[in-house]
């Protein structure tokens, strides 16, 4: 092996089908484990870059400035104090011996041995050079950790039928591993790695395309020619990232040709990017009648169950068309397309079936049937929930618009669960809502109504769109807020990463709801409404669900871009309704920029801490006959005239300048401190001290609690 320089170090695992959805991520996992095993060894440094690749059926990864063998590295060990180490001769004991043995030497290193002072004692400190990690040695080590170390998620055991070593039986030795493996290829420049792994010896030669490789196996030259050869030889596009580009642009390429758009799925595209060695996109067509089915449907079924890419029109709707992403090229590709197009034309005939069957019913008339469905065994039916949700839901209508639209909400709450015993919500979960909409339009609902069913489960996810209308916003906020208390009164309450009803996304969408949409609802009054809709036996949990919505709300509004001070500032004080936040944050960042705020809000935070430790109960008013100081004199009446203009645009909704107003107290507050005793021996001159810093306190503290932007 070359011994001089660095070389780019190649290791491939050559495996059966691996799991599409999991294959970016074991690709990912393997190459970087590699090279940081390898650095921790000292082989690579971090100039050091690593090129991944991952098919169907390997991974791989290619690191660059690989040494043969690591440096030589001193290496200081402390080995035991010296009246333990030596008798009263000077001779090494029985137990610096056994240590030294465990070093691999032995007491010929004795005159070698350094004395330093180690707190009161001496200690014999041994100092000597680490040979370095020879590559093969280095490597082993480094290929063992990635595998035992992959993500994998379901592990497959299976037995070898070849192997070495006293314990190999074959066809009896065990392996467990995602992916039965076939082959590991290992090449340091063009020079191959003696190293070992899943019951497989290092080599160079790899297979390509099941069905198109010009080379069988392919015999890897070097290292850095591995994606050339397996491309040109065996029909592979090795890189995950160049071969989802190239489905990338030839899907843009197929569309633009019949003048239409792909549909954008970065998890499909992932995932189909997993099951192909060589993309080969194909124009494909069903019948036009099937378009009469909704759109949602028909794309479900081809994406989700054929892996397809639906094309739309330029302004958005659905065509009979649709790319597939095949993995042969074949002189006619016209068999290819015919049988995709056989295999989906079933599936879109069972979702028109479903749709046209579940019409037949209307929505309404399946709402008793919620009521032998259980929704969790210690919250009843999801008839029952339905009524809490229809009860928080015309409270929140109320609230919102009055009588109209607490009848509009309340019906839509009514309908919005019995889509869940439709035959396509059957079919396909993940349309619950979307098909209530479609079924209550044509039940003859009122559009704010089906718009309301449709988006009750909105937002889905972080970034999904919120629900459209003021009923749609009302039947979701009931909704979340009803799996809020249920879940939290029965004790089913997120620990750590473990949130297995998604009541973090519950939060979240409550939060989104009333800031986003500015909505004049104060969070624990609909607490309190989502509690009382369940029986009063239920666990009134209202102070911990509030809490953990002011929890998430604290990361909601970090990842909008507000620092951890303006949040904690603004988030002290418990602000009950949350469409005034962003008027609040801003208020607060533009106060912090005023010269006179770092002093203001040290001042305020020294007052906190007064009025904390106050013994008793301080007084509401201030005594002016009890102002004897010059100072306490001049900051009541600063505060006497501060306070009407912050407290007038705190009314009026003008946060920013009421915390500007507030720039006129820094000279008569500084004043004060410097001139006046507060816990004076009179008890009468110390009580109307701490009234007034209480006064000052209430007027500093009506927007932010000004104290948390102290250093």
């Amino acid at each position: 092996m070359n011994m001089v320089g660095t070389h780019n170090l190649l290791v491939e695992l050559f495996v059966e089908e691996l799991p599409p959805k999991a294959l970016k991520k074991l690709g990912e996992a393997f190459g970087s484990a590699l090279q940081q095993g390898l650095r921790a060894q000292g082989l690579v440094d971090e100039s050091s870059a690593v090129n991944l690749f991952a098919t169907p059926r390997r991974l791989a990864a290619r690191i660059s400035h690989v040494l043969a063998v690591a440096p030589d590295k001193p290496v200081s060990v402390k080995l035991m104090p010296v009246a333990v180490a030596l008798d009263p001769s000077g001779q090494p004991t029985p137990a610096l011996l056994k240590k030294l043995a465990g070093l691999g030497t032995d007491a010929s290193v004795l005159p070698q041995l350094r004395r330093q002072p180690d707190g009161r004692a001496e200690a014999l400190y041994f100092d000597h050079v680490l040979p370095g990690a020879t590559l093969a040695a280095g490597l082993q080590q480094a290929l063992d950790e990635a595998i035992a170390g992959l993500p994998i998620p379901k592990v497959m055991q299976y037995q070898l039928d070849n192997g070495e070593g006293a314990d190999f039986q074959p066809g009896w030795t065990s392996v467990n591993f995602v992916r039965p493996a076939h082959g590991l290829v290992a090449l340091y420049g063009a020079d191959v790695v003696p190293v070992r792994a899943l019951g497989l010896q290092a080599g160079r030669q790899t297979r390509g395309h099941r069905f198109e490789a010009a080379v069988d196996p392919v015999v890897l030259q070097h290292a850095d020619h591995y994606e050339r050869q397996l491309e040109e030889q065996g029909a592979v596009i090795a890189s995950f990232k160049a071969r989802r580009a190239e489905i990338v642009r030839q899907l843009g390429a197929a569309a633009a040709r019949e003048h239409l758009v792909p549909i954008e799925d970065d998890a499909l595209l992932d995932e189909v990017t997993a099951l192909v060695e060589r993309p080969n996109v194909l124009l494909c067509r069903f019948e036009a009648e099937f378009l009469a089915v909704p759109p949602e449907c028909l794309i479900l079924t081809m994406k989700a169950n054929q892996k397809y890419f639906p094309l739309l029109h330029p302004s958005g709707g659905l065509t009979n068309s649709f790319l597939i992403v095949s993995n042969i090229t074949p002189a006619d590709p016209g068999r290819v397309v015919q049988g995709n197009e056989r295999v989906v034309r079933p599936r879109l005939a069972d979702a028109k079936f479903f749709f046209d069957q579940d019409r037949r019913k209307t929505l309404e008339s399946r709402v008793p049937l919620l009521d032998k469905v259980v929704y969790h065994g210690k919250l009843g039916s999801q008839g029952e929930r339905v009524e809490r949700v229809r009860a928080i839901a015309r409270v929140i209508g109320g609230q919102l618009g009055g009588e109209a639209l607490a009848a509009a909400t309340d019906r839509a709450a009514l309908l919005a669960k019995a889509d869940l015993l439709t035959d396509m919500v059957g079919e396909f979960p993940e349309l619950q809502g979307i098909m209530g909409g479609y079924y209550a339009r044509h039940d003859g609902e009122p559009e704010d109504v089906a718009q309301a069913v449709e988006d009750h489960y909105k937002p889905r996810f972080a970034g999904d769109a919120l629900p459209r209308g003021e009923a749609g916003i009302a039947a979701a906020l009931a909704d979340k807020l009803e799996t809020l208390a249920g879940l939290f009164g029965i004790g089913q309450v997120p620990t750590g990463d473990k949130d297995p009803f998604a009541l973090r996304r519950h939060a979240l969408g409550v939060i989104r709801m009333l800031v986003e949409r500015k909505l004049p609802l104060a969070v624990p009054w609909l607490v309190d409404a989502a509690f009382a809709a369940f029986p009063s036996h239920h666990g009134q949990e209202r102070e911990a669900v509030a809490n953990f919505l002011y929890d998430r709300l604290v990361g909601y509004l970090r990842e909008l871009g507000y620092s951890a001070h303006e949040v904690d500032a603004v988030i002290a004080l418990r602000p009950p309704r949350w469409a005034e936040l962003p008027q609040r944050l801003a208020a607060v960042r533009s106060f912090a920029t005023l010269p006179e705020a770092p002093a203001l809000a040290s001042a305020n935070k020294r007052v906190g801490n007064i009025l904390k430790k106050a013994a008793g109960e301080v007084p509401a008013a201030v005594d002016s006959a009890l102002l004897r100081e010059a100072a306490e004199q001049a900051l009541a009446a600063a505060i006497h005239a501060v306070a009407p203009q912050a407290d007038a645009a705190f009314e009026r909704g003008d946060y920013a300048a009421s915390l500007q107003a507030l720039a006129g107290l820094k000279a008569p507050v500084d004043a004060f401190f410097d001139a006046v005793m507060v816990n004076a021996d009179d008890a009468a001159l110390r009580n109307n001290r701490l009234a007034l810093l209480a006064g000052l306190h209430r007027a500093m503290n009506r927007v932010a609690d000004l104290s948390r932007l102290a250093a």
